[in-house]
């Protein structure tokens, strides 16, 4: 074999030597080189951008009637109380007590735009009954249900606390007998999107609970308050029939 190709051969292993020798046994400064392009803790941390911090709980308060009609309303002898402004008196102190607790709440006419596919923790509909004299007994409070939902359980739950914590407030008694139509299929509770818990609230009756309706309505609001922190915060009721 000629002295060239003796030289050829040599320096061919010579390169496949140094490529796959290990980084500490090459020369000092290809070592630093090699090492350099595998060394991890030297390369800049990622600047991900800063976590969007998790929404604070809404919940959704319709004043009945509002920006409609005027709702029930009442004889001159009971100084021709409407329902409408019931039912705002209430949502509007409703919606103060739930944002001065760190809840984000949005206050909703009856046929608010907003109600389209509209998504919240919960949304409460607060109405009033009628100011016609039906009987003795036409007196308290109701709460029915959105149960067409994906989760109907979760606006069963939201109903049981606020017929419990409603009634606790209040000291009114659930008027289980008058429940209607009007009620179960509420024409909101298929607007809004169904993964959201909903109910409607009457929260007296215009006639025999008069009073209480027009001269108290921060103690009908911090009722139906209490009965919607029952519920953000799974608070343990007995499941009404």
């Amino acid at each position: 074999m000629s002295l060239s190709w003796l030289f050829l051969i040599a320096a061919f292993a010579a390169t496949l030597f140094t490529a796959w020798t290990e980084p500490g046994m090459l020369p000092s400064e290809l070592s630093e080189t090699v090492s350099s392009a595998f060394d991890f803790s030297s390369t800049p941390e990622p600047q991900w951008p800063t976590p969007t911090p998790r929404a604070r709980l809404l919940v959704g308060i319709v004043a009945g009637h509002s920006g409609n009609d005027s709702g029930a309303v009442c004889p001159p002898e009971l100084d021709n109380l409407r329902e409408v402004d019931v039912n705002l008196n209430v949502a509007e102190r409703v919606r103060a007590n739930l944002i001065g607790i760190g809840i984000d709440a949005e206050l909703l006419t009856e046929f608010d735009d907003r109600l389209k596919d509209y998504r919240a923790n919960a949304l409460v509909s607060i109405h009033a009954d009628s100011c016609d004299y039906v009987n003795p007994q036409a007196t308290g409070f109701k709460v029915a249900p959105a149960l067409s939902n994906l989760y109907p359980e979760q606006s069963q739950r939201l109903t049981n606390c606020l017929r419990a914590r409603y009634g606790e407030v209040t000291k009114m008694l659930f008027h289980s007998g008058s429940i209607t139509r009007d009620m179960t299929e509420y024409h909101a509770f298929g607007e809004i999107s169904k993964l959201t818990p909903a109910v409607i609230i009457e929260v007296g009756f215009l006639n025999l609970d008069y009073k209480l309706l027009k001269d108290q309505p921060d103690l009908l609001a911090n009722g139906v308050t209490q009965g919607i922190i029952c519920f953000l915060k799974n608070e343990p009721v007995v499941p009404e029939n």
